[in-house]
């Protein structure tokens, strides 16, 4: 970690094959609480065509090296994880 007070926020996306949805949202969950150590926070939500999306915030700079999920069994999604990383800048409003 930097130390600096910044905060990183990391987004894991996959989408399910048919009807496994409801498996993929558990593994997601489970794997999420197994990471190297915990994040600052984290959120699990699910959208239409059976995709998760997994948001984790992490003290640190941009480049450090950070706790990720790792992809499903291939059998269990449609297509490769899609993985975003962003910097905070603070609340939006502000």
């Amino acid at each position: 970690m930097s130390g600096n007070g910044t905060t990183v926020a990391l987004m894991w996306e996959a989408r399910a094959t048919e009807g496994r949805g409801a498996e993929l949202l558990e593994w997601a969950r489970a794997r999420a609480g197994e990471l190297a150590r915990p994040p600052l926070r984290s959120e699990l939500l699910r959208a239409p065509q059976d995709r998760v999306l997994v948001i984790t915030w992490w003290e640190g700079a941009y480049g450090d090296d950070l706790p990720e999920l790792p992809e499903p069994d291939a059998a269990a999604i449609t297509r490769p994880v899609h993985r975003w990383r962003f910097e905070s800048l603070g609340p939006a409003d502000r």
